[in-house]
């Protein structure tokens, strides 16, 4: 058999050789077909994403340089780079796993549907993997209505590291310094592109040119001495002082620039009291585990009761909150309120404290007056205290007990005052039971 094979190959070679080419795709169809014949297809990006997208380019198409954009080509590039990473995102995310042992749980089984998030510059809420391609297209959009505004959330938004951030948007201001102080300077007022700090430190960084050609800068070929052919400069014209003015507020707003991201939507929802609220059945968003780790996870629940019973040391203890931050993405919360109605919603497992404590405040018709909420095995949260909700043993989920304030509360019943209805009407009116 293994002479077989050997000579198979040395015949293969042979005809290759002999042909000067590769072998054709043909050959090699059986091999894929058959190593991905239980694989399920690869999933295309989200209708949403689409959408995105298409509008994207779309308005690429209609407007090549909106007040000042680069090039139809790069903006173009820009939005394709975009999707295609959302695709491949996506595909690697909802591609099938090998240990098939871990059970899918159906949608209506599911405690919540899913993570949210809303986008600040539209109000549109999106699945975690619309998100990146949303708020871009959005910003893409700004354009039309104040385009420095947008370039410095393309900035701020589109390059992750914030120290080369930093650094570009100091040059970019060192530039506006130099033009305002010296207005009537030539030299001051131009920009060449090929300069190799502007190439490394400012060019590289997207949104840089758009914000440049916002504020005032020109495109234009200068010849350049010891050079038979000129090149490109960012030319700003002469500037009355108060265009001068309105550079530096305009250079302001480029240094207090902040990245858009899309906030997470806490889905509030009310529950009746009912005997399953220490259920949670939680779709895979919230771990941040592999198949295998969450059939693990699944399968130690069942032992943390005699795990707690056994005398553990710190250093236990510690090991186990360090391995439960990076399980948990997320964490699903519902707080018993005093008549046994349930308030839920989903939180970053490293969300602070005081998260919660708004969280609950702002859904409660008398939120104003003080009350304290109690984490399972009695530990009483502090609302002042910095703390993570991941550190207070309280992911992936979690039922909290809320209680008013006892003496307030005799005060304001004494006064004839309490409250009949609990929560705010978006929540009563919507109010469910749990299955």
């Amino acid at each position: 058999m293994k002479k077989f094979f050997e000579d198979f190959k040395k015949d293969i070679k042979f005809k290759s050789a002999g042909t000067g080419k590769k072998l054709t795709d043909d050959t090699s169809k059986p091999q894929v077909a058959h190593s991905h014949a239980s694989a399920k297809p690869r999933q295309a990006p989200t209708e949403g994403a689409q959408r995105a997208g298409a509008a994207a380019l779309a308005r690429v198409d209609q407007h090549p340089r909106p007040k000042g954009q680069t090039s139809q080509d790069a903006i173009r590039k820009q939005v394709k780079r975009e999707l295609d990473a959302e695709a491949a995102a996506l595909a690697e995310k909802e591609k099938p796993v090998e240990d098939s042992s871990v059970p899918v749980k159906e949608l209506a089984c599911l405690s919540v549907s899913g993570v949210f998030f809303t986008c600040p510059l539209t109000g549109a809420t999106l699945t975690k993997s619309e998100r990146e391609v949303h708020i871009k297209e959005a910003i893409f959009m700004r354009f039309e209505e104040d385009a420095v505004e947008a370039s410095v959330m393309m900035i701020h938004t589109f390059n992750k590291d914030r120290d080369k951030v930093k650094v570009a948007v100091d040059i970019i201001s060192k530039y506006i310094e130099n033009i305002c102080k010296n207005p009537a300077e030539d030299k001051y007022r131009k920009i060449k592109l090929s300069n190799k700090v502007f190439q490394e430190k400012v060019h590289a960084m997207e949104g840089s040119r758009e914000f440049l050609q916002a504020v005032g800068f020109i495109s234009t070929m200068l010849p350049v001495d010891g050079q038979e052919e000129g090149e490109e400069f960012l030319v700003l014209p002469e500037q009355s002082a108060e265009a001068l003015d309105l550079m530096q507020e305009r250079r302001d707003r480029l240094q207090r620039g902040e990245p858009v991201r899309a906030q997470l939507d806490r889905q509030p929802q009310a529950f009746r009291a009912c005997a399953f609220a220490m259920r949670f059945e939680l779709p895979s968003e919230f771990y941040n585990l592999t198949a295998d780790e969450l059939k693990r996870e699944q399968q130690q629940r069942s032992e943390l009761v005699d795990k707690n019973a056994m005398l553990r040391t710190k250093a236990m203890r510690e090991k186990d909150e360090q391995r439960a931050r990076r399980k948990y993405n997320y964490t699903l919360l519902r707080v018993r309120l005093p008549d046994g109605t349930l308030l839920q919603g989903t939180f970053y497992a490293w969300d602070r404290v005081p998260a919660l404590f708004q969280f609950v405040r702002e859904s409660l018709v008398d939120g104003w007056q003080p009350f304290e909420l109690i984490a399972p095995g009695s530990q009483k949260l502090n609302e002042s205290e910095d703390v993570a909700l991941a550190e207070c043993h309280l992911v992936p989920s979690a039922v909290i007990t809320f209680n008013w304030d006892a003496a307030v509360q005799a005060d304001i019943a004494a006064a004839g005052g309490n409250s009949p209805v609990l929560l705010i009407p978006s929540l009563q009116e919507t109010i469910k039971t749990l299955g």
